[in-house]
């Protein structure tokens, strides 16, 4: 039996126990939250382990447990230290810290102790991904040219969120998803997939704005539209956009010499892959309206059933973190990826109307990709 101990047991927290669930060698040791009511709550629910105080969480934890850090954003940074210097792994909900400057500080600390710091998404890991990184791989679309991805989610200030409650009553986190940005909360799940497929990002132009400035009570300024072309070392030309304006658009493209490969669903770990070839019709040059499906062979990874807007097993990383231990190899979700996924974020969300090129600081090798994937 394996273990994790959870901070923070908010919203998303029930997303996980539900994925967590599907991986029944895997077991929560102890939870923690300073909302004592939303504690009890959440573990008599599950029935879990609560602790009181990080002291008593931290107390009698083996060295280099994994610990989930589910807290809000704000306070990712302050936790994420805290784990690492109690000696500890730690899986981050996004962002791993909302300044380069903090992210750059828990790469160095877990380096110096020899441990791993990972951060959500963990889509990467999920059938959906896997099977478009196979596609690249085995070159059915051609040589890829150019990449369209969207992340647009709808005209959410005017959506009911204050009626979006998780399984054990938690609310939707509207302050902090307006304040932190949509950037910094949905860029990764596209990003994730580009750098584990091509490596680093050695350039971002972009641009960000509020464009709607009414939404959060506290004026907090917070880009909720952004757009970028990212310039990968060794990858196509890609336009990543991200907003909380634009209709529901979920969609990526790759632009092959072939035709085009994509999906349409970023947050459904079975979303169909498809291969659209293109080809000439009299006077005219068209891919073709049917996709081919392109499927993998065998089983892939456990499916925690839908949920909102989510078709995700968020327990996805924390498990390859903890058989990368288990099984003494490097882990997908390496430090490096988690430092390099969240400077091209905040890149992107930090560019303001006219900030132009930033060139990358930071490097990362393309992901090994999962073996039932290969």
């Amino acid at each position: 039996m394996e273990r994790v101990s959870i901070i923070g047991c908010g919203f998303v927290a029930d997303l996980y126990m539900r994925s967590l669930a599907t991986f029944p060698h895997v077991q929560v040791d102890r939870v923690y939250d300073r909302d004592a009511n939303r504690l009890t709550q959440f573990c008599t629910h599950w029935g879990l382990n609560p602790v009181h105080s990080l002291t008593e969480f931290f107390d009698g934890l083996p060295k280099g447990s994994l610990i989930l850090n589910l807290t809000n954003p704000k306070s990712h940074f302050e936790v994420n230290k805290a784990c690492l210097e109690a000696g500890h792994h730690v899986y981050s909900e996004k962002p791993l810290a909302v300044d380069m400057s903090e992210a750059q500080a828990l790469f160095d600390l877990a380096e110096s102790k020899d441990l791993m710091v990972a951060s959500a998404p963990c889509s990467v890991l999920g059938e959906a991904a896997q099977t478009l990184g196979k596609a690249l791989r085995e070159d059915v679309a051609g040589t890829p040219r150019l990449i369209y991805a969207e992340l647009d989610d709808g005209f959410i200030p005017q959506a009911p969120f204050q009626d979006w409650k998780s399984e054990t009553g938690a609310p939707w986190p509207a302050e902090d998803e307006f304040k932190v940005g949509c950037t910094l909360e949905h860029a990764g799940y596209y990003l994730a997939w580009l750098i584990s497929y091509f490596g680093s990002v050695e350039r971002v132009v972009s641009a960000s704005a509020e464009v709607i400035p009414d939404k959060d009570p506290s004026g907090a300024g917070t880009p909720d539209y952004a757009s970028a072309t990212l310039f990968f070392e060794n990858g196509p030309v890609t336009r990543l956009t991200c907003s909380i304006v634009a209709p529901h658009d979920h969609q990526i493209r790759i632009m092959g010499d072939k035709g085009v490969l994509g999906l349409k669903r970023a947050w459904d770990n079975r979303a169909p892959v498809k291969f659209y070839r293109r080809m000439r019709l009299r006077r005219r040059l068209l891919e073709l309206p049917f996709g081919r499906r392109i499927r993998l062979n065998g089983a892939t990874h456990p499916f925690a059933g839908k949920w909102g807007a989510a078709n995700m097993n968020f327990a996805l990383g924390p498990v390859e973190m903890l058989e990368s231990i288990s099984q003494n190899r490097p882990c997908r979700l390496s430090n490096e990826f988690a430092l390099h996924l969240n400077e091209v974020t905040l890149a992107m969300q930090n560019a303001g109307a006219d900030s132009g090129s930033q060139v990358m600081k930071t490097r990362c090798s393309p992901m090994e990709p999962m073996p039932w994937a290969i």
